[in-house]
């Protein structure tokens, strides 16, 4: 799908992963709307992207469907004003991790408001986002017109190489991110007689501000689990994944792993 003269959606959008998908899609033409908790960073964000015209920061909580639904319909209003680029995809990149053993050394089992938040951020936030999203994608006209090829946007969720090796006290970040891989191919089928594709990333360990606030210990051993290269990810590369997902009409319904070979131990 052409990436030029379409809107974006990009939830977890001001920092990390989001921030570098967004970067790299105004820079292929494209209109980005950027939602994220954090109003200074988003909003300097879309200053930097060209303003009004060309990207818009819509704080949003997405644990909060009101909050949700508000975003999402401001953007698609922006989208259909803003010279007429229609919405042609979401990116649900909102994502927290919340560290926890299921039960601790002492037999108390853990938080149940915290296996909630990250289930919440992780899962119900990606599902909520991309449900309400769909409506004013799947009303766009297709790219390519009405032939085989012709389609109207794409989905590209974030999972993580926890949703198939998750380490000791991922219990709810790998449950929460397994599922985004699970619901893959079934959104996939739902969707693609309304020619609008759906595919996943799993990273492994990226440069982010999530992976900043490990310890150096935790860091080094999570360091030495990778293979090659011998470095965390750089946002710019899983950007660099999304926009071939996005043109690249025969993907659709796959899981990508972007790990460079690595494999979480059970341990750090």
């Amino acid at each position: 799908m052409k990436i030029e003269g379409r809107t974006f959606i990009i939830s977890g959008g001001a920092s990390g992963l989001g921030r570098a998908t967004a970067l790299a899609l105004a820079a292929r033409g494209a209109n980005i709307a950027i939602l994220d908790m954090n109003e200074d960073t988003g909003a300097a964000l879309a200053a930097e992207l060209g303003g009004p015209s060309r990207a818009r920061f819509y704080q949003v909580d997405v644990t909060d469907t009101a909050s949700v639904a508000a975003a999402v319909t401001a953007a698609a209003e922006w989208s259909r004003s803003a010279g007429g680029a229609p919405l042609g995809g979401v990116v649900p990149a909102a994502g927290i991790g919340l560290p926890a053993l299921i039960m601790d050394g002492k037999h108390r089992p853990a938080r149940l408001d915290a296996l909630d938040l990250v289930l919440g951020v992780n899962l119900r936030g990606t599902l909520d986002l991309v449900r309400q999203a769909l409506p004013h994608i799947a009303a766009a006209s297709p790219d390519g017109g009405e032939g085989p090829d012709g389609e109207r946007g794409v989905v590209v969720m974030v999972a993580s190489s926890a949703a198939f090796d998750g380490q000791m006290g991922q219990v709810a970040y790998a449950a929460s991110k397994g599922a985004v891989a699970a619901m893959t191919l079934p959104m996939a089928r739902d969707l693609s007689r309304h020619g609008i594709r759906v595919l996943t990333i799993a990273p492994s360990l990226f440069e982010t501000n999530m992976t900043k606030a490990m310890s150096d210990k935790v860091r080094k051993s999570l360091l030495n689990s990778l293979e090659f290269p011998k470095r965390p990810g750089k946002p710019e590369e899983f950007a660099a994944l999304v926009i071939h997902l996005i043109e690249n009409t025969m993907l659709n319904g796959e899981v990508i792993r972007l790990d460079g070979a690595s494999r979480m131990p059970a341990r750090l």
